[in-house]
């Protein structure tokens, strides 16, 4: 028989990549939702841009908890100050963009019932997976996103999430 109490003490992996995903997605646009902020000028949509960010605040708030049950127990969870350097935080603006449009285009793809359109939506897939296979390759290369080191990763969502929240 499997045990659930024993289990709840810490995340599954694949809810941990989740959480993983939502929060350095959720770091990178709150950052970029600040930084746009004082450019706003219509006040309407400046009343949507801080409800944004005020909700994605909350958002990080509560996810960042769940990270010390992540499945990694030697993971250290150290307070670390945003680099002055951006290029990181652009990259993954960049790869979230890529990422969100693989997603659309695969969806829209589905929905297609016109044949020149649907191979339009596939031209336009090809090369938002392109652009993701290289803004990721970029961000792997220079250490901005560890991929294949999991203590590492999830570090880095903390930092992102500490320094999105600091703005």
């Amino acid at each position: 028989m499997y045990d659930y109490a024993r289990a709840a003490q810490h995340l599954a992996w694949h809810e941990t990549l989740e959480l993983h995903e939502l929060t350095a997605y959720q770091s990178n646009i709150l950052m970029a939702l600040k930084m746009h902020l004082p450019s706003v000028q219509d006040p309407a949509l400046r009343g949507l841009y801080s409800e944004a960010i005020q909700g994605t605040e909350r958002n990080l708030r509560e996810l960042v908890p769940y990270y010390q049950m992540a499945p990694r127990p030697e993971m250290r969870f150290a307070a670390v100050k945003p680099a002055a350097d951006l290029t990181g935080f652009y990259a993954g603006h960049l790869l979230g963009y890529a990422k969100t449009a693989v997603k659309n285009y695969a969806n829209a793809i589905t929905e297609t019932a016109t044949p020149a359109l649907r191979d339009t939506f596939q031209a336009h897939l090809q090369r938002a997976i392109g652009l993701h296979a290289k803004a990721f390759g970029f961000m792997l290369e220079r250490g901005f996103y560890p991929a294949y080191d999991l203590n590492q990763l999830l570090a880095g969502d903390l930092k992102n999430a500490q320094a999105a929240l600091g703005m």
